[in-house]
């Protein structure tokens, strides 16, 4: 298995011009595109419509590309498209590859990716166990196919999940049914945090039997080191994308990650670095820095309102939404380590990492 990951600019949601140049120069196959993992320039709340637009657009490049209907692209093809690029995060997408060889298991571990798909849930089905237990299914299954023995070789699972709105929770009502919530920007968190403990469960960080439903978004002791989940109203089911390094895999890319503390924990920002396989003195050089193909991170307000002891607004703005405001604070910090802004950052921590802090992961070239 060949990976190859690839970062575009973007100056819209639907600007797919630079994916479209790497496929025309014969850099990326279309066919052997397996991920799209963007950050859209929208609010990152229930009505973020960035991140369809995104979706639509560079799925209907790669239907062109390949000649594939749009309903066949997404068989073959994850679209987790995440909003807000708050402060100076530069909209943006990367984009995986993979292809078969025949080459023999390395002895080195390098990049492996592979994507999938849960069911589709019902309404009353999300941010609950059902949710919980369907992650986790899928994310075994994809640690498989990525060739992944050991859970300690994964070191990020982006997801995008689905979210209630008004019809839906409508819908469930009339067949009976109660959701976890009627609040729609609430169950943003409750699909976030259920799928975050799915990979918990997945990875065994987390005991056998230790979620219910009373515990998705309650006991914050549950969390998963290498999730990042995202909410978006333009899909049912959670689309996902499980990266770690493997002797299976022949990239020239190495992953690897660590846990933020708070949002100002810098420090866990080297320490993924070094995790990916560079040895750095206190931050990367300018040198160092060419090498790094993207960090990965999750940002989230502390909810007891304090970092390092100072009270901070996050939690107490009424016009700008908490996430707004830490996915600002968290892109700052890595940019100014890699010295690049154009980084990912993906607001609502979940059961993502622990309470104010979460999961930040590193792909290096070789």
């Amino acid at each position: 298995m060949k990976v190859g990951v690839f970062r575009i600019e973007m100056s819209s949601p639907d600007d797919v011009r630079e994916l479209k140049k790497l496929i025309d120069n014969g850099t990326v196959n279309p066919r052997e595109i397996v991920a799209v993992l963007g950050k859209t320039e929208g609010n990152g709340c229930v009505n973020d419509f960035t991140r369809a637009l995104a979706t639509v657009s560079f799925r209907r490049l790669i239907a062109d590309e390949t000649g594939m209907p749009e309903d066949e692209v997404v068989k073959h093809v994850a679209f987790v498209m995440s909003g807000g690029t708050e402060g100076v995060m530069a909209p943006h997408a990367t984009i995986f590859t993979k292809s078969d060889d025949d080459e023999p298991d390395g002895e080195e571990k390098t990049l492996a990716v592979a994507s999938g798909y849960t069911r589709d849930f019902l309404p009353e089905e999300q941010g609950t166990v059902a949710q919980v237990e369907e992650v986790r299914r899928v994310v075994l299954e994809l640690m498989k196919e990525a060739g992944i023995d050991d859970p300690a070789d994964v070191h990020f699972v982006q997801i995008k999940c689905p979210l209630l709105t008004s019809e839906r929770i409508l819908e469930a009502k009339q067949r009976g049914h109660e959701v976890c919530t009627h609040d729609t920007y609430e169950s943003m968190g409750y699909n976030r945090g259920a799928s975050a403990l799915g990979v918990a469960l997945a990875l065994g960080e987390i005991p056998e039997g230790s979620v219910t439903d009373d515990k998705i978004c309650k006991d914050w002791s549950l969390y998963s080191s290498v999730a990042s989940t995202s909410a978006g109203i333009e899909l049912l089911k959670c689309e996902i994308i499980v990266m770690g390094n493997s002797v299976k895999a022949h990239s020239n890319y190495t992953i690897g990650h660590s846990v933020m503390k708070d949002s100002i924990d810098y420090r866990a920002v080297v320490a993924a670095i070094e995790n990916a396989g560079m040895k750095v003195d206190k931050v990367p050089t300018e040198e160092q820095c060419k090498k790094i193909v993207n960090v990965l991170a999750k940002a989230e307000a502390d909810s007891a309102g304090y970092v390092r002891g100072r009270r901070n607004t996050m939690h107490t703005d009424s016009d700008i939404n908490h996430t707004r405001h830490a996915r600002a604070v968290v892109n700052g910090v890595i940019a100014a380590i890699v010295g690049d802004p154009m980084v990912y950052v993906s607001g609502g921590g979940e059961h993502q990492g622990p309470d104010g802090g979460g999961p930040v992961a590193v792909i290096l070239e070789k």
